[in-house]
């Protein structure tokens, strides 16, 4: 492409940097503009070296290298929907076996043919997953799903107390007709594993049995996949230790909710294998994972300089922001780049949909502080379209809505890109995330940090670990029934931090009648707490 080193700020170039920038796919029906981006011919050129080896990166890693090194594992999430690119024969008819058991399985259960232990045709399911395990298949369901087909889903993606026992308390007597997928790749994970206990107690307590309605998405033998054997669960279905959590859409734990909404998982993957095929090009300019990593790129200078705002004008997508929060800030937020360099990387992503957002921060985005660049996603058409009353259409005015913000951020000096899909499907949400996918991968690359670990995520694990551990010891200290001030607590167990053991006994006091404390909340070292029962 020759494309000519036309500035954004001069409104005579803006056609001709359209028409010269659009990125189209007749096959997928997808149109991707990144013109209203303050971006050059000379940016592209900047990078020409880079995108060099990031595509040679990109190739060596379906290639099956060990992209993860932390975890000493090979990252083959595009396997999943190219079974013949894995590097072995074994990988790929594991895929293609895990494909076809998926769509008989759902098809079992929608057909009646796989009942519940009293005869009935299941109607729910209880999901249980953390991060990408939840957010992937809560996106399949919000996005695909159609009122009065398929199960119903209650996702359990959290470990507050209050939302398990309200979600449970509302499946109520349906949770007779329910199943249980429990999602946990290592079979370790603590909230996977309290709300897959919380939920068993509760089925249990009603009269039902747990092994009849469970399913175990998992690695092979996990300490869950070994429970769901011992016990005999209803189903088990291999969750790779080569496919992250954040990319895991395009496995069972994407495939199998497909599967149980009546929606084509074949669809689905071919959307994201065709996305794919664009996004291998070497020529930037035909690949939209390029022109999107570029746009990134040179909108935060390389740095995360300016956070991404997604804003999707359909309900369809209302959870596509948040999907994409974990798969690229967990993705790009890195200390250190591959040299062991500090360099504290990111990309900040937040949105919610449109034209909600016109009444909630687009203000802001138009008239405040300039940090971000915004990502415009419309569908020009849906199955269910409402005729217009009085010459108004809801979809007239949705796309007036969306030119409307577009154009306004652009007289304001504020960069966007607007992705258009022709239809909102299986295909396209399959593309759509793959596109996302591989930006990530070749921004990645141009920043030369590793997207495929989350040091900072096991961090956080091994931290919330040491504190259970700290609250175990205050609770023995005190099963003694004596009494003892906060300082002594701190004093006698060599608490590193204060306030962490201020927080524990603050928590455990409130949810604990056991234990008893006397003085001023507001004075920490006041406090003096005992065991009373």
């Amino acid at each position: 492409m020759n494309f000519p080193d036309l500035s954004l700020t001069n409104s005579d170039n803006q056609w001709e940097r359209f028409c010269q920038l659009l990125w189209f796919s007749d096959e997928l029906g997808i149109w991707l503009d990144i013109s209203r981006m303050n971006i050059t011919a000379s940016d592209f050129k900047a990078l020409k070296n880079a995108y060099t080896e990031a595509f040679k990166s990109m190739k060596q890693l379906e290639q099956g290298s060990l992209a993860n090194k932390d975890e000493n594992r090979m990252v083959g999430h595009y396997w999943l929907r190219s079974p013949s690119l894995a590097p072995s024969d074994r990988l790929s008819n594991l895929i293609v076996d895990q494909i076809d058991q998926i769509e008989d399985f759902g098809k079992a259960i929608l057909n009646g043919d796989i009942k519940t232990d009293e005869g009935n045709l299941f109607t729910d399911v209880i999901w249980i997953g953390i991060g990408g395990s939840g957010l992937g298949p809560m996106l399949i369901i919000n996005s695909l799903k159609k009122d009065k087909i398929g199960l119903n889903f209650h996702f359990l993606d959290n470990i507050d107390p209050n939302g398990i026992k309200n979600k449970l308390d509302n499946i109520g007597k349906d949770i007779r007709n329910t199943l249980v997928v429990v999602v946990s790749k290592s079979g370790g994970t603590p909230e996977p594993k309290l709300c897959m206990e919380q939920s068993r107690k509760f089925i249990e307590s009603q009269g039902h049995n747990w092994q009849s309605r469970a399913i175990a998405i998992t690695m092979q033998d996990s300490n869950l996949d070994n429970l769901a054997k011992e016990e005999g669960w209803l189903k088990r279905f291999e969750l790779p230790d080569w496919v992250g959590g954040r990319t895991s859409i395009t496995s069972a734990v994407g495939l199998l909710p497909l599967s149980f909404i009546k929606t084509d998982i074949r669809e689905f993957l071919k959307g994201a294998n065709i996305m794919d095929k664009y996004t291998r090009l070497d020529d930037i300019y035909q690949n939209p994972a390029a022109l999107l990593a570029t746009s990134w790129f040179t909108a935060g200078k390389g740095k995360g300089l300016k956070d991404l705002v997604i804003l999707p004008y359909s309900d369809s997508l209302e959870v596509f922001s948040r999907y994409l929060q974990q798969l690229i800030m967990e993705s790009l937020g890195k200390k250190y780049n591959r040299s062991g360099i500090l360099v504290n990387q990111g990309l900040a992503v937040y949105g919610n949909k449109g034209s909600t957002d016109q009444h909630a921060y687009v203000q802001q985005l138009r008239d405040g502080i300039d940090n971000f660049f915004a990502t415009f996603i419309e569908v020009l058409s849906s199955e269910n379209e409402l005729p217009g009353i009085n010459n108004q259409s809801p979809r007239d005015y949705l796309s007036g809505f969306l030119q409307g913000t577009r154009l306004a951020l652009s007289e304001s000096n504020r960069q966007n890109i607007t992705i258009t899909l022709k239809d909102f499907n299986a295909l396209t949400l399959g593309a759509l995330i793959a596109l996302f996918e591989r930006t990530v991968g070749l921004y990645a690359e141009l920043i030369d940090i590793n997207a495929y670990d989350q040091p900072g995520v096991e961090a956080g694990k091994k931290a919330a670990a040491n504190i259970l551990e700290i609250q175990n010891e205050i609770e023995e200290l005190l099963s003694n029934k004596k009494e003892y001030r906060i300082t002594e607590i701190i004093s006698n167990l060599n608490i590193p931090l204060g306030e962490s053991a201020f927080m524990i006994i603050r928590n455990i006091v409130f949810n604990n009648t056991d234990f008893q404390v006397n003085g001023n909340w507001n004075n920490p070292e006041s406090l003096v707490i005992r065991k009373v029962n």
